[in-house]
């Protein structure tokens, strides 16, 4: 798999959901890139976006699991997109990271903070709890008045999903978007081109 740094699509920043849907993606020659191809790259993964500490250590099923529940995402955004109804299997597989583990955060007191709330689970949840916070975002951005601008990028072969930020945005980076406008000039050449 090919690691290459993308601009992020918009809506990535504020949604985890689209951000664990867009850590793949494909590349114009047909090759992935995967942020999640290891167990090491998926808690890296974690990590960064505040949902393991530092130091934490995902194991091969740990690993499965996350990209399980993103290719679960993808095919409830790819619906959402499309305007068709998603299939069970994947809402179900949403469902089932929202409800593994209690969302709530426990009221605590820090000498140094006062009271604080903090999610309190045992190393071993911490995959579990990831993945609760993630179809939490999820399931309030399908269901949020964001809904009806999810979209996924118009260029292909890039299958990045984004909120739109307006009507006319087609692609989720300048990138995407200079891609598409060049195939698009690179075809009226060849249309007008004489016969020959």
């Amino acid at each position: 798999m090919t690691k290459v740094a993308l601009p992020p699509a918009p809506g990535t920043a504020e949604h985890l959901c689209l951000a664990l849907a867009n850590s793949i993606v494909m590349l114009p020659g047909g090759q992935r890139a995967d942020e999640l191809n290891t167990p090491g790259n998926a808690t890296a993964w974690l990590i960064s976006h505040d949902l393991a500490p530092e130091g934490t250590g995902l194991l091969a099923y740990c690993q499965l699991q996350l990209t399980d529940l993103r290719e679960n995402l993808r095919r409830v955004l790819e619906s959402r997109a499309e305007g068709v109804s998603p299939s069970a299997g994947a809402l179900g597989a949403i469902n089932r990271a929202l409800t593994a583990v209690p969302s709530a955060a426990l009221l605590q007191y820090d000498p140094d903070e006062g009271l604080l709330r903090v999610p309190s689970h045992p190393t071993t949840q911490l995959v579990d709890h990831a993945m609760a916070q993630i179809a939490e975002d999820a399931a309030a951005l399908l269901t949020g008045p964001d809904a009806h601008r999810i979209a996924h990028c118009a260029s292909a072969p890039c299958d990045r999903f984004m909120v739109r930020t307006h009507a006319r945005r087609q692609w989720c980076s300048e990138r995407c978007g200079a891609r598409q406008r060049a195939n698009r000039a690179y075809a009226r050449k060849l249309d007008n081109a004489p016969a020959g």
